[in-house]
């Protein structure tokens, strides 16, 4: 027996989110930011509809057995707190999708904004050849990167090997193992240089932003989200090891979320370039390797 539609599906799906206590400030920040979008999310990708395309689906008829299967979901999604794209594994980051699981934080770098709409080209030239994607995670902005310059080698380091193996996944579905190639390295080690651009975002939450995250941001590798008392550490060795890791004009380009408060306690001498993101301009910076110097 036919139902409601699909809109309405969402709708229904949404108001459930919000009876379970998930918003905004708690269960979402994974690439949506609202119950709605992440019902509308959940059920699009079940149904097997278009993701981006809602207004073409809204008013398609959904059958009795299409919506308990979109309820099993939602249920799964209010149950184990996992974030939609676990129960899913695919997130998007700058209209491209990206596969994910538990081994890797959800990809949502502001970074990715910089590649798309060529805030960092006006430090690049065409002698740029060689770009790292520090902390790589699933892979996507080192993917975002060789599809934005796409005559330029890029690297992609991360310590963890079950990150590296989602980062795989990635590079071969966007047929790119001919310019990215994966490193096992911590931090800098095995990076072997000199790169005219560095993109990290590494991790950098503070011990108490940590003990506070929602349970979904705690489904996620703890390795790639914590950064120390004030969120530092990782910073701190990146720092200073560096200089000797980039090419004479070259720049790192770094994101610190919300901890610039930290971060400019931490390195009152540096006066790096902060980018204007959707997040606001304190979120990602650039560092040249002469301040680095």
């Amino acid at each position: 027996m036919i139902s409601v539609n699909v809109e309405t599906l969402i709708e229904n799906m949404a108001a459930r989110l919000e009876a379970a206590g998930l918003t905004a400030l708690d269960g979402f920040g994974h690439g949506t930011q609202s119950a709605f979008d992440e019902a509308a999310w959940l059920v699009l990708w079940r149904l097997g509809l278009p993701l981006d395309d809602l207004d073409t689906v809204a008013e398609r008829l959904v059958t009795d057995d299409e919506t308990a299967q979109v309820e099993a979901l939602i249920e799964q999604r209010i149950s184990t707190r996992q974030p939609a794209a676990y129960l899913t594994q695919e997130a998007w980051l700058q209209g491209v999708p990206f596969y994910v699981d538990e081994r890797v934080i959800i990809p949502r770098s502001f970074i990715a904004e910089l590649l798309a709409d060529g805030s960092i080209d006006p430090w690049l030239s065409e002698d740029t050849a060689r770009v790292l994607d520090l902390c790589t995670g699933n892979g996507s902005l080192a993917v975002l990167a060789a599809m934005t310059y796409p005559d330029v080698a890029v690297d992609a380091a991360d310590i963890s090997p079950d990150a590296l193996a989602v980062a795989r996944i990635n590079v071969e579905r966007h047929a790119l193992t001919d310019q990215i190639t994966l490193i096992e390295s911590d931090g800098l080690a095995a990076c072997q240089g000199p790169y005219d651009l560095i993109l990290c975002n590494p991790p950098y939450v503070n011990a108490g932003s940590m003990a506070t995250l929602p349970a979904e941001f705690r489904a996620e590798p703890a390795l790639a989200l914590a950064g120390g008392e004030d969120g530092m550490d990782f910073i701190r060795a990146l720092f200073n090891d560096a200089v000797q890791h980039l090419s004479e004009n070259a720049v790192l380009v770094l994101e610190i979320g919300n901890e610039r408060e930290n971060f400019e306690r931490a390195f009152p001498q540096l006066q790096p370039l902060w980018f204007e993101t959707s997040a606001g301009s304190d979120q990602v910076m650039l560092i040249t390797r002469q301040q680095l110097a």
